[in-house]
C-alpha cells in the first residue's frame, strides 16, 4: 500500500505538488476566514486593557459550571438571535471561547459579517483549564 503510493508520488510529482499547494491554500483561508486565534496570555492582555471582552459560546450549564471572569454567556445556538445585546461592545473585540475551540471560528464569521471585531480562543476552555487559569462559578 505505501509502497504504491510512493510510486505515485514519484511518477506523478506535478499532481502531487497541486494537491499540496491547494490543501495549505484551503488551510490558510478558514484560519483567515474564522478571526484570529487568541493565547490565553493574549486574551488575558486584551481583557486587562479593557480592549476585549470574552464571548463564552457554551451552553448555560456549561457556563455555570465554570467560566473565565467578565466572561459573557450567548449559547451558540442563541447567537445569531442575540447579538444585538453585543452592540455596546462593538469598539471592543469579542472573544469567542467554547470547550475545545472547535466551533468558535464559525462564530467569529458570523461576528465578523455583522460589523464586530471578533477573534477566538485556541483551544477553547480547555486550553484555559490546562493552564491552570481560574474559573468563575
Amino acid at each position: 500500500m505505501v509502497a504504491n503510493l510512493i510510486t505515485f508520488a514519484t511518477n506523478h510529482l506535478i499532481l502531487v505538488a497541486i494537491f499540496f499547494v491547494l490543501l495549505i491554500l484551503l488551510l490558510l483561508n478558514e484560519i483567515r476566514r474564522g478571526g484570529q486565534s487568541l493565547s490565553n496570555g493574549q486574551l488575558t492582555a486584551l481583557v486587562n486593557a479593557d480592549k476585549g471582552v470574552v464571548l463564552d459560546i457554551r451552553t448555560s450549564k456549561e457556563f455555570a459550571a465554570g467560566h473565565i471572569v467578565g466572561a459573557l454567556n450567548i449559547p451558540q445556538d442563541k447567537l445569531a438571535s442575540r447579538m444585538a445585546e453585543l452592540e455596546k461592545h462593538k469598539d471592543k473585540t469579542l472573544i469567542v471561547v467554547d470547550s475545545m475551540g472547535q466551533q468558535s471560528g464559525t462564530h467569529c464569521r458570523e461576528l465578523l459579517k455583522a460589523g464586530y471585531t471578533a477573534a477566538k480562543l485556541s483551544g477553547g476552555i480547555s486550553s484555559w483549564k490546562a493552564d491552570n487559569l481560574p474559573l468563575v462559578k
